[in-house]
């Protein structure tokens, strides 16, 4: 059960861990409908795309997508947080390749000149689906705990965290793969849930296994309705709507989840740069 320790891990360090969210029988489903769209991926495509992998959006053909968006246990996780309407943006099947490099470090955030993005509370989550499990020798999750809320020294060199360059590794002996040393290594097992928040520094480990590890991260936001205008609407512009070939009950599960701006305030554009504090010590 998530409760009061879990949350204070997710404030102070910037994540917590969910342990068995997925059933037996749901993990087999996702992995099956993964695989189907793994297979159909464009080999030079992913080649480029060396330290991410694959990036394929959940609003996929099959509406299994549909059922984990709405998924009871993580939306349970997600009140015991104390988020009790949370709404979801976009999501996206991540697979790391065999014998891959490391992904780079980076986090997801992007409206910085926003005062409301060095509060301690969330304003965007990644909720990470592990469908295999993760150690070190296969590309584990790395994080650098409380750099969503300090200044941590890396942050001044990452002027660009989704660079071409760095996704398709070109360097990897650029700063931005380094092994770092306020950084955690984060195994789980397959069926379990990282919740982390979208300025949380992250990375993970090269995959020198011979099979890929493949996660599903989909995006919430615990409270859209209590961040500024600006952010709302960011939020709410990078949606992805359930395609109408899904069942009817399938596209309702998302709807009824969507993140939604009904205001005319102009959205942030995407400033990924996280600027230095006006004071340091």
């Amino acid at each position: 059960m998530v409760g009061s320790e879990e949350r204070r891990q997710l404030l102070d360090d910037g994540y917590c861990v969910v342990e068995g969210v997925l059933s037996r029988e749901m993990l087999d489903r996702l992995r099956a409908a993964t695989d189907a769209l793994l297979a159909q991926q464009d080999p030079e495509r992913l080649r480029r795309a060396r330290a991410t992998g694959s990036m394929i959006p959940v609003v996929a053909p099959d509406p299994v997508f549909a059922d984990l968006i709405a998924w009871p246990a993580t939306l349970a996780a997600l009140g015991g947080l104390g988020y009790l309407r949370p709404s979801f943006s976009d999501g996206w099947i991540i697979s790391k390749p065999p014998k891959s490099p490391r992904l780079f470090w980076h986090y997801d955030w992007f409206s910085w000149e926003d005062a409301r993005s060095y509060e301690p509370e969330p304003m965007q989550l990644f909720a990470m689906f592990y469908l295999v499990d993760t150690r070190v020798e296969n590309g584990a999750l790395r994080v650098i705990p409380g750099s969503h809320v300090r200044h941590n020294p890396i942050h001044d060199l990452l002027a660009e965290p989704h660079s071409r360059e760095l996704t398709e590794a070109r360097n990897t002996d650029a700063v931005e793969f380094a092994t770092l040393p306020d950084e955690v290594s984060l195994p789980v097992r397959a069926g379990d849930l990282v919740l982390g928040d979208a300025r949380l520094l992250h990375a993970a480990h090269a995959n020198e296994s011979d099979e890929r590890r493949t996660l599903i991260t989909l995006w919430y936001q615990p409270d859209l309705a209590s961040l500024p205008e600006r952010i709302q609407a960011q939020l709410a512009a990078k949606i992805q709507q359930p395609p109408d070939d899904w069942p009817r009950g399938a596209r309702e599960k998302v709807q009824r989840l969507l993140a939604r701006y009904e205001g005319s305030s102009a959205p942030y554009g995407r400033s990924l740069y996280r600027p230095r504090p006006a004071a340091t010590v």
